[in-house]
C-alpha cells in the first residue's frame, strides 16, 4: 500500500512479508541479499555496486544498472539510525532537500513482518506514479527472493 502527501513531499510504503523480522532486516541490510532485488523490475544492482556500513554515520551506497541500456543510477546515503532488527534510517544528501528514508520492522508473529517505510523530503520526480510503481516492484522482487530462502 502506498500513500502520498504531495504538499509535504512524503511517501509511506507499508508491506507485510511472509518472513521473520530478522530475515527481512538482514535482506535489507546485507549486500549479498540486496543484489538479488534492489531496484525496480528491469534494473539490476550488482554486488560490487553495493556498500553497506551498518552503523550510524556509515555509508549506504548502490549503483543500479538498467538491464536494457546499461544506464547507471547511483544512490548515496548515510545511516542516521540503525537498530537491528527494528529500525533503519538513512539520508540521501545528494537528493534535493536531503531525502530521508525510515523503515520500521514490526514482528507480527507467525513468521510475518510488517515494514513501514516513511520517506520525507521526497522530490517531485520520486513522487510520480511511475516512480512509486518502481519502488513497489522492487518490493515484489524482494518477496520473490525471500520465498527462495
Amino acid at each position: 500500500m502506498t500513500s502520498t502527501d504531495s504538499n509535504l513531499g512524503e511517501l509511506v510504503y507499508t508491506r507485510v512479508w511472509d518472513a521473520p523480522r530478522e530475515l527481512v532486516f538482514e535482506c535489507m541490510t546485507t549486500p549479498q541479499h540486496l543484489a538479488h532485488f534492489w531496484g525496480p523490475i528491469g534494473v539490476s544492482t550488482p554486488l560490487d555496486n553495493i556498500t553497506v556500513e551498518l552503523y550510524a554515520g556509515g555509508r549506504f551506497e548502490t549503483v543500479m544498472v538498467d538491464d536494457a541500456t546499461g544506464a547507471e543510477y547511483p544512490m548515496k546515503g548515510v545511516f542516521v539510525e540503525v537498530i537491528p532488527p527494528e529500525k533503519l534510517v538513512w539520508t540521501e544528501a545528494d537528493v534535493e532537500g536531503g531525502m530521508t528514508t525510515s523503515i520500521t520492522f514490526n514482528d507480527l508473529g507467525d513468521g510475518k513482518t510488517e515494514t513501514i517505510a516513511l520517506q520525507t523530503n521526497v522530490p517531485e520526480m520520486f513522487r510520480t506514479a511511475e516512480a512509486q510503481a518502481g519502488m513497489l516492484s522492487s518490493f515484489d522482487k524482494m518477496a520473490a527472493y525471500m520465498a527462495t530462502l
